[in-house]
């Protein structure tokens, strides 16, 4: 993983145990004290370097290992700068709003759990959050789904389905960016291959959606049509907006560099906007930092879905990034991540075995902390060291990562997702988890796929 060697030979039972009571420290921190997992994560360095001075090492020496570690994730970090800057500009030119309008348009009131399905994937790849579109278009959907009389649980499943698609597949999407850049690999390279389990999974769980649940005989469509207006009333909503979209999805087929595609589409995303409005200097440079605004009374039941974007949006993910890498770094140094790695390596000799150790890890950080930023770091920097040896792209790692990770955490109930999303919604989350068909099946196909060695990529 890193450039030089860890500076204890830990012994296993101690590896273990050092392990065990920072996961169980970290779960403790963040479920029962409710804390951000930033503090978790700081808490887990102090207590790791001091254990280190403890054990007779220096203090430079633990640092070089995380400064090494946060090196390797560099491209993260400058990622998410342009992802704030290109939310902005997709937001001020009108390319979101838009995708937004013709989406709710679309939507079937015979058919109504794949309308919120299909729906709130459109809006979950447009704005790179599950949380976000589960609180803005998800609370929509569950004030029709009362009008319609349809059932909650089951539209919560549905919204929760199409929003962890959309985040997973979004290269807006923090979580997505933070699995290519862990694993160093590009965005746009890990979205593609994501498809291989993620589109199979999303068409099955159309199908589920469309034939296992029962129609819905709904009367009223006018909550969607308030929506529809509103969105036109703001003035952003034009067919020329979605050009830069169209620019993003071509530069990304032509495996333009991630960044240097965002930095093309934020561009002509500015031109866009000046067809329809003429912010000054001073207001772009508000609305690029502090994320797009907008004003008015009127527009408050869609201003949190339109009021995105910026570089400030970003240091919450920055930061997460910085200090995830920190601790994995530092548990390489001190000799945990080697010696757990030891104590599996008689097990992980082939693809299958390392993909299930890898989902089963992630979806145990998920359980027994509830933070899915940490089952993507702590999953990630441990496993990337048993790919490179047996060979396989770290392509596969990242796809693992996200099947088992970001989309699982929706399905604990204590979890940051699974309590936000739950009080957003109104439905506990043991209610709706039957209902979430992409998160299973994702999950399920990336365990086939890997002990089958189907789409897995050699390096």
């Amino acid at each position: 993983m890193f450039a030089f060697k860890s500076l204890l030979n830990m012994p296993r039972f101690e590896a273990i145990a050092v392990a065990l009571a920072l996961v169980a420290a970290m779960g403790y921190t963040i479920i029962s004290l409710e804390w951000l997992p930033h503090m978790s994560i700081v808490t887990a360095i102090v207590v790791l370097l001091l254990y280190g001075l403890m054990r007779g090492l220096k203090y430079q020496d633990m640092q070089n290992g995380m400064i090494g570690a946060v090196g390797q994730g560099m491209g993260a970090i400058y990622l998410f700068f342009f992802i704030g800057l290109m939310v902005s500009a997709l937001m001020m030119s009108g390319a979101i709003p838009t995708l937004m309008y013709y989406g709710f348009g679309l939507i079937s009131p015979t058919y109504f759990y794949f309308s919120a399905f299909a729906l709130c994937s459109i809006i979950g790849i447009s704005i790179g959050s599950s949380l976000t579109t589960c609180a803005t278009v998800g609370v929509a959907f569950m004030g029709m789904a009362a009008a319609f009389h349809a059932d909650m649980a089951m539209t919560a499943g549905a919204i929760v389905s199409g929003a962890f698609f959309g985040d997973k597949m979004s290269p807006l999407s923090d979580t997505t960016g933070i699995s290519a850049s862990i694993v160093g690999i590009d965005l746009f390279e890990h979205i593609k291959n994501m498809m291989y389990t993620t589109v199979p999974a999303w068409l099955i769980s159309a199908a589920l959606m469309l034939w296992l649940l029962p129609n819905v005989a709904a009367h009223d469509m006018n909550s969607v049509e308030a929506f529809r207006a509103q969105l036109e009333a703001t003035g952003l909503v034009h067919a020329y907006s979605l050009i830069p979209f169209a620019l993003l999805v071509i530069l990304a087929l032509m495996r333009v560099n991630a960044i240097v595609a965002m930095l093309f589409t934020v561009v002509v995303a500015l031109i866009v906007t000046y067809f329809h409005s003429t912010p000054d200097l001073k207001q772009l440079g508000a609305w690029f930092y502090g994320g797009y605004k907008l004003e008015g009374e009127a527009f408050k039941d869609i201003a949190r879905l339109i009021s995105r974007g910026g570089l400030e949006s970003m240091f919450f993910t920055q930061t997460i990034v910085i200090l995830g890498m920190s601790l994995g770094g530092l548990l390489f140094s001190i000799g945990v991540i080697p010696s757990l790695l030891e104590a599996i390596r008689a097990f992980l000799t082939n693809a299958g075995r390392a993909t299930f150790s890898v989902a089963m890890t992630s979806v145990g950080v998920n359980f027994l902390i509830g933070e899915q930023y940490l089952s993507i770091l702590l999953s990630g920097e441990t496993f990337k060291p048993v790919y490179d040896k047996l060979g396989l792209h770290s392509r596969n790692l990242a796809r693992t990562l996200e099947d088992a990770g970001t989309v699982i955490n929706p399905l604990v109930p204590w979890s940051v997702c699974g309590v936000f999303i739950s009080h957003a919604l109104g439905v506990p989350v043991w209610e709706y988890l039957p209902y979430t068909f992409f998160c299973y099946l994702s999950l399920a196909l990336t365990l086939v796929f890997g002990w089958t060695g189907l789409t897995l990529s050699k390096k």
